[in-house]
């Protein structure tokens, strides 16, 4: 296969890519997720942050109030990034070794995600 016939992110990321308030509560970036049928949003924050609907369900799990409870509160800070260009083999293989199920896409700027069901989809 030649590089022209691999699927890149860029083919298969998720867009416009989905964003949250860290002073959001958990509630309304449950809120957002179940909205947008998605399963991740991106934390307008530096350092990098998602929250996603594990981090959601953990909150919950442990007795939090997330009506109350801020996303930054239970967001997945410094997160691992995928390239437009990168290739979904690679992609792939981020995923098992860092055992995570969304990847935003940076170019400069977040751009987009990648999730794992974009992942299954492709091998399918």
């Amino acid at each position: 296969m030649s590089s022209q016939d691999r699927v890149t992110v860029a083919d298969v990321m998720s867009t416009p890519l989905e964003t949250i308030s860290p002073t959001a509560t958990v509630i309304e970036a449950a809120r957002r997720m179940r909205e947008k049928e998605i399963n991740a949003l991106v934390v307008e924050t530096s350092p990098r942050a998602i929250i996603s609907s594990t981090d959601v369900l953990d909150a919950v799990a442990e007795g939090e109030n997330v009506s109350t409870l801020n996303v930054s509160d239970v967001m997945t800070t410094d997160v691992e990034t995928a390239t437009p260009d990168l290739y979904m083999e690679e992609v792939a293989a981020m995923m098992t070794t860092y055992g995570i199920k969304h990847l935003p896409v940076v170019d400069d700027d977040y751009v987009g995600m990648v999730s794992s069901t974009d992942v299954a989809a492709y091998l399918s």
